[in-house]
């Protein structure tokens, strides 16, 4: 840095160009500036050089060589390294910003340029009445995605309209700072008199919010029918590297959008970063709930999921059914049932929030003295050699986090053939309800990678029980944790809505419903069988779920959506330390798994809870994580910045701080203290 003394003992010239929209006055401006005045006088100058009478309170000077932001109004020229090659910019700290929405909605509003974006969202979530903006970041599509879309719109005869609303009178534009979406638990919701959600409630919470009631309606509400147009748009990533190059996109929580190459007008994506959605509440969670489930829904869309083509059809019927519901429900029936709907989707959503850690807050209390156990007969299923399969059965005992299987019954007294520690495992269900195939399979980390086995039960209630026991056991809980029998419920619903059977008098006619079938299903399904044929299994699917209210159906559909093997994953390509070839990582809200980039199964799993601690060496860009029993691991990112993998990892462990019992203001300094790094 060099002082002032050196330019000599006078002032020097400061170039300033002001962002203003008076034609006729000029825009820039040279100030006899000293190295010892500060920025506030700097702007004070310019001001009164300027000559404009407006109000230039949310104007702020930009640094265009150093990318930053010049906030700190005390601070010298000198303390902050400005010379009299500087260039500075005299703009606005709140532009204009389009975001797409999980809903496919682009609104249009003021947001904060300056702010970090861990704040920024924070204020968009403030406007928008979505709760625990935490969870949420912003996305910045691949250069590819917008390329391929542009393409398509040359082949377009008709022109690309966008519908987007526009949220421009929002109160961050006058520069107020947003609240972290606080909300009284005495509250009244309201209700919306055509779905029966609670729609329009936050509303009265957030009386500042620029929405309407028909916005509100309209982030809180799904569309009928999506258009398959729509879904051949979308940037659908088909391979693991694909989806890392997604994942790249992510903004960076600790740095402003100026400071990231976002400009004015630019379109991000607003999108559910992190999969611990704790604290839904129907009462006030309307829209949230409803982005929670779109970003579900287009996942399995787009197929960024991958999932069967038994659960791809329940995922079809549950959309099916909030389509049909909303076709056929009125005002009078809706009204006279949406507080008997909202008690109804409260037990889901007890369930709901122990499927994920850092969702259950209750206090966990295990009884040490009779931990319960299970021992059932069961098949033993080891993997193919040479082609074949050896299926024997055993009897299998489970005990705390373990499974121990023995020849017979007879002989559970002696030494087991083997014991399986599943702390740690990676759990993945196997399942067929129309062939009575239920099974689970078991992917235990050994010292040189993942060792398989698969679990066959006898039917849906062992396999259930069974589950259940293997999912907590792999998070190091037993089965006395109080989550237990609401997984092993949330098992059997999940299993009864894929128990369903042809009955052609309970399934009803698809020409007489106005429904396409071709908007529930990925477009390579549609491309299998007739529009006729997919609407029938459809309906056929929908018998068990036909009965559910429509905030139910949602409900059901985002825990579907949890209960799928790659639910939370974020991929990362990635160097390990010591070897030579690529791998992929996938960061889940809970565990990171090293995955072979050719053929994608697992390699090894390490889970946060055995996480001692992290860090990032910034100069070569690597981190270096610790783990229980002396594990240690590091890698660098080749698909993106490690920053991103680093502020995942730290912003999950914030995630898993939260309780219903404390306030709910977010603590920012943590936030950023476990995300930020030291670079």
């Amino acid at each position: 840095m060099i002082s002032s003394s050196e330019y000599g003992p006078h002032s020097w010239d400061l170039s300033v160009t002001v962002d203003h929209q008076h034609e006729e006055v000029e825009k820039e401006f040279l100030l006899q500036v000293t190295g010892d005045l500060h920025i506030g006088g700097v702007m004070l100058k310019l001001v009164e050089k300027i000559k404009i009478s407006q109000d230039w309170s949310d104007y702020a000077l930009w640094w265009e060589q150093k990318k930053c932001w010049l906030l700190k109004t005390h601070w010298t020229l000198d303390k902050c390294g400005v010379q009299a090659d500087a260039k500075l910019f005299f703009t606005t700290q709140h532009k204009m910003l389009r975001l797409r929405l999980p809903n496919m909605k682009t609104v249009r509003l003021k947001v904060s340029f300056s702010s970090v974006v861990f704040k920024a969202v924070r204020d968009i979530c403030k406007i928008l009445n979505i709760r625990r903006p935490e969870e949420l970041s912003l996305l910045k599509l691949p250069e590819d995605a917008f390329k391929k879309k542009k393409r398509r719109d040359k082949n377009n005869k008709e022109p690309v309209t966008e519908d987007v609303i526009d949220l421009c009178d929002s109160p961050v534009s006058s520069g107020l700072s947003g609240s972290s979406g606080l909300y009284s638990k005495t509250m009244t919701p309201t209700y919306d008199p055509v779905s029966g959600t609670p729609a329009s409630s936050t509303i009265t919470w957030f009386s500042d919010s620029p929405l309407t009631e028909q916005n509100c309606s309209i982030l809180a509400l799904s569309n009928l029918n999506c258009s398959p147009e729509i879904l051949a748009e979308m940037y659908q990533p088909r391979t693991l590297a694909d989806k890392a190059k997604l994942s790249a996109g992510w903004l960076d929580s600790s740095r402003s959008l100026m400071e990231q190459g976002i400009l004015e007008d630019d379109q991000l994506l607003l999108r559910f970063k992190y999969y611990t959605f704790f604290d839904l509440n129907p009462k006030y969670d309307a829209v949230r709930i409803n982005q929670i489930y779109e970003q579900a829904r287009w996942a399995i869309l787009s197929e960024e999921i991958d999932c069967t083509e038994e659960e791809m059809l329940i995922f079809a019927a549950l959309q099916a059914q909030y389509h049909i519901s909303k076709l056929s429900s009125s005002a009078e029936a809706q009204d006279s049932t949406c507080e008997s709907e909202v008690d109804e989707v409260e037990a889901a959503l007890s369930n709901l929030e122990v499927t994920l850690e850092g969702g259950n807050t209750r206090n966990i209390l295990e009884d040490i003295t009779d931990i319960p156990k299970l021992a059932d007969n069961l098949r033993l299923v080891r993997p193919r050699r040479l082609s074949l399969r050896t299926i024997k059965p055993y009897w299998f005992v489970f005990k705390d986090t373990s499974i121990s299987y023995f020849k017979n019954k007879e002989s559970a007294l002696g030494e087991p053939i083997e014991k399986l520690n599943l702390k740690g495992c990676e759990v993945v269900p196997d399942v067929n309800v129309a062939t009575q195939k239920f099974g689970i399979k078991l992917l235990i980390p050994v010292a040189d990678g993942m060792n398989e086995v698969c679990l066959r039960c006898e039917n849906e209630n062992q396999y259930a029980r069974w589950m259940a026991a293997c999912v907590l056991a792999s998070k190091g809980k037993t089965m006395a944790d109080s989550s237990y029998h609401p997984e092993v419920h949330k098992i059997l619903s999940f299993l009864k809505m894929k128990n369903w059977t042809t009955s052609p008098q309970a399934v009803s006619d698809p020409e007489s419903i106005d429904m396409k079938p071709e908007c529930f299903v990925p477009l390579r399904y549609t491309k299998r069988c007739k529009v006729k044929q997919l609407a029938a299994r459809i309906l056929e699917a929908h018998q068990n779920v036909s009965q559910m209210t429509l905030v139910e159906a949602k409900l059901r559909f985002i825990q579907a959506w949890q209960s799928l093997p790659e639910f939370g994953l974020s991929y990362y390509i990635v160097r390990f330390k010591g070897s030579k070839k690529e791998d992929v990582l996938g960061v889940s809200y809970n565990r990171l798994i090293r995955i072979d980039i050719v053929t994608g199964d697992p390699i090894t799993t390490w889970r946060f809870s055995n996480m001692k601690q992290w860090n990032v060496n910034w100069e070569i860009r690597q981190v270096a994580i610790e783990f229980d029993q002396n594990v240690s691991i590091a890698f660098t990112s080749l698909s993106a910045d490690c920053k991103i993998i680093h502020e995942y990892i730290g912003g999950y462990i914030f995630l898993s701080t939260r309780s219903k019992d404390q306030n709910e203001t977010l603590d920012e300094d943590l936030f950023h203290k476990l995300t930020g790094g030291q670079e």
